[in-house]
């Protein structure tokens, strides 16, 4: 899950322990106390060895934990538009037409097994590694120990830095592929080690979970994913739409305060039906879905600066990653390379 400008910003400087004078004097102390929990719950002594011993912790990981756009925790403003035009660009829309040849009758059959759309799996999958090119490089377990000893989100990144050094011990994969982004995901599908835990599976048929170099095994994760997360077979992502003049938005107010997620949510109306939509005069380009289908309107960058109405299944594509930028960006990904599947 995480992002690539970022992540090539940082790439060189990521390497790189923290000096002596900027190193915490705590660090010590919180690697000790993590490795004795760790050994506790099961963690080899040699894994912790290969893993922890000499670890040092990176500031640079820190500052980038806060600068994510449009994230529930960013500081940095940032506009859709601006973010859309580095993204969906000409390079990744013909990349992932040529992918979607490349894996055409592989991604339909994971498509009929998960009632996920193919174009949703090539959406995610160019947003988050452009069709498995660009991983990540960085060592995943001193990105996860210094976002845990940091505390600020401490819970998260442990369960992460655990999950990690399960996946380690198991030997579910190789050292060289335990590198990935800063914030530590990895492989193809850029899952945290949790959700590879959780939700990676096989797709290829070889009784193996491979989100490093196998294609089927990473369109399958990722619908795996989507479909435990509640995606709704059949169902729409949502369209972009045309306001009426005038528009008055206080009664579109969402009445629900988001308790996660919270910055992102915060731009998304309250849930109507689509045909109560068109009775205020919104219209689009693209079909509406059913009259009962419930969508909900959402501003990325605000009034008058371009509009969607979006249904459940953009919501859980926001559970990948918590941002409306990086969901609408995998959805339009998705609508422009939906015409290069054979299926469509």
């Amino acid at each position: 899950m995480l992002r690539f400008t970022l992540l090539f910003a940082a790439a060189l400087t990521l390497a790189a322990p923290l000096s002596a004078d900027e190193t915490e004097s705590d660090w010590p102390q919180w690697l000790a106390v993590y490795r004795a929990a760790a050994g506790a719950r099961g963690i080899s002594p040699a894994t912790l060895d290969n893993l922890l011993t000499g670890l040092t912790p990176n500031d640079t990981v820190i500052r980038l934990d806060r600068s994510q756009p449009d994230s529930a925790t960013s500081t940095t403003p940032a506009t859709f538009a601006n973010y859309l035009e580095r993204r969906l660009n000409a390079a990744r829309i013909s990349a992932g037409k040529t992918a979607a040849a490349r894996v055409a009758p592989q991604v339909a059959g994971i498509e009929a097994r998960h009632g996920v759309q193919a174009e949703i799996l090539l959406g995610i999958w160019g947003m988050e590694t452009s069709y498995g090119r660009i991983t990540g490089n960085l060592p995943l377990v001193q990105s996860l120990a210094t976002l845990a000893w940091d505390g600020r989100r401490a819970a998260l990144f442990t369960k992460e830095l655990d999950a990690l050094l399960e996946i380690a011990d198991k030997n579910l994969a190789t050292p060289d592929q335990l590198r990935g982004s800063w914030a530590g995901a990895m492989g193809q599908p850029q899952f945290l080690p949790s959700s590879y835990l959780t939700y990676a599976i096989d797709g290829d048929g070889d009784g193996k979970a491979n989100i490093w170099t196998s294609e089927p095994d990473t369109l399958a994760s990722i619908a795996n994913y989507l479909k435990a997360n509640g995606w709704q077979p059949g169902l729409t992502w949502g369209m972009a739409v045309n306001l009426p003049q005038g528009l008055d938005r206080a009664p579109l107010k969402n009445p629900e305060i988001p308790t996660s997620c919270i910055r992102p949510l915060a731009v998304h109306t309250k849930w109507m039906p689509a045909k109560d939509w068109q009775a205020l005069g919104l219209t689009a380009a693209k079909a509406f879905p059913p009259a009962d289908t419930m969508m909900t309107l959402v501003e990325p960058d605000g009034a008058g600066q371009g509009a969607w109405l979006v249904t459940s299944n953009y919501r859980t594509l926001m559970t990948y990653n918590c941002s409306n930028f990086y969901a609408l960006s995998v959805a339009l990904l998705g609508d422009e390379l939906s015409n290069a599947l054979p299926t469509r």
